[in-house]
């Protein structure tokens, strides 16, 4: 099978019943638009278009949309990562230091421990996010920190800098807490390589797959499409640099909607690419077939499954950890998911979600255009269990 066997377009898009009915709830109180694809075993189950890509402008969702990407950057970028550590440029485990000197964040009591790439993919380097400060002031946005969503004139390697200045929040490895370390990873490939991000990503993974619409900018605006901000009655359209908290007792991202349009803003291998929903499953399938594909092999094929530090993850829903992509269900029970032992999960802010279940051949991909409905909405749940009841019925 070649890296690119998923790229062959389906010229009538199938639906699922199950999958349509929610969309249709959906419409247009929780989500404005969305793009959904639902892959099993490599056979494309659902493919819809739906709502508005811009509601006032009355322009419909199209199949080849556009989406600011926002986390769904991190497993495409730690594809690209996990790639070169299979070209033995990169190990998962020596500290980064060695590629990085320079950066060294400290803990309360003025030590400067490791970090390895491993940390920095799992979320457990005792790294976080300037979103995540409770505080306006907080030690992040002291430091000028960027989360990678706003519009700050910075280089990747000045942002890493700023980084550093700032605690760590924990000894690495011992504790999980989201972060900017796949931003950290990108700068660790760029020094190793000597290779810009955008090359890396282009020669890694964008060429074998065949990508057309995936990278750091586009100079097509008029694809993307309009975000959108959950509320009542109906979403509000999202402005240039406003900032909106995910959750309550966090400060919030500052969104620059501008961001993408610039292909003077630094790489930001966490939050800062484009993409469309075909190309972005055309990964995750490329991922959850290698290494039948030819991605990755198999010893670091194997680990995208497995939890890596230990039982501990993001704190809700339960019966997750976190593995090198994203959260890695442990038990399905405990998460009140369909979904098998071993799948893998995440979203975006800007409005999306993501899971494959290897157990079931299975990858879902929804991108919307409304935060944070659809990245952690009753949405997100209701499409989950609208697949797996497709599934049950054609068994």
């Amino acid at each position: 099978m070649s890296l690119a066997a998923t790229a062959v377009a389906d010229t009538s898009p199938p639906v699922l019943p199950a999958v349509q009915a929610v969309l249709a709830d959906a419409h247009p109180r929780q989500l404005v638009g969305a793009v959904v694809r639902v892959r099993r075993h490599g056979r494309l189950l659902h493919a819809s278009a739906s709502g508005y890509a811009d509601r006032e402008a009355g322009r419909p969702m199209q199949h080849d949309q556009l989406f600011r990407l926002a986390s769904v950057s991190k497993p495409l970028l730690a594809a690209v990562l996990l790639r070169l550590v299979a070209e033995e440029v990169l190990d998962l485990d020596t500290p980064v230091q060695r590629w990085l000197p320079a950066f060294r964040p400290a803990l309360a009591d003025g030590s400067t421990p490791d970090i390895s790439l491993r940390q920095l993919l799992s979320h457990s380097s005792g790294l976080g996010y300037r979103f995540l400060e409770a505080d306006a002031q907080g030690p992040y946005a002291r430091a000028g920190v960027s989360d990678g969503l706003d519009d700050a004139p910075l280089s990747l390697a000045e942002n890493v800098a700023r980084l550093a200045q700032a605690p760590l929040l924990f000894a690495p490895g011992s504790q999980w807490h989201y972060s900017l370390g796949v931003d950290v990873a990108g700068a660790v490939a760029e020094t190793a390589t000597g290779q810009p991000l955008q090359v890396l990503f282009a020669r890694l993974l964008q060429q074998p797959l065949g990508l057309r619409d995936t990278a750091f900018s586009t100079d097509q605006p008029a694809r993307l499409a309009t975000p959108y901000v959950s509320d009542t009655p109906q979403p509000h359209r999202l402005a240039e640099g406003d900032v909106v908290a995910p959750f309550d007792g966090v400060v919030g991202i500052g969104y620059s909607l501008r961001r993408v349009l610039d292909a003077r803003r630094f790489p930001s291998a966490g939050a800062g690419l484009v993409g469309t929903a075909d190309e972005v499953l055309q990964v995750l399938e490329a991922l959850r077939d290698a290494p039948a594909s030819g991605l990755l092999p198999p010893a670091l094929a194997a680990q995208l499954g497995t939890p890596q530090v230990g039982e501990q993850g993001p704190p809700e829903p339960a019966g997750w950890g976190f593995g090198l992509l994203g959260a890695v269900l442990r038990d399905p029970v405990a998460g009140n998911t369909p979904q098998s032992p071993g799948t893998w999960r995440w979203g975006g802010a800007y409005g999306h979600s993501w899971f494959v279940d290897p157990a079931q051949g299975l990858s879902v991909v929804a991108l919307t255009n409304t935060l944070y409905e659809g990245m952690h909405g009753a949405f997100v749940d209701a499409l989950r269990d609208a697949v797996y009841a497709e599934l049950r019925g054609r068994s």
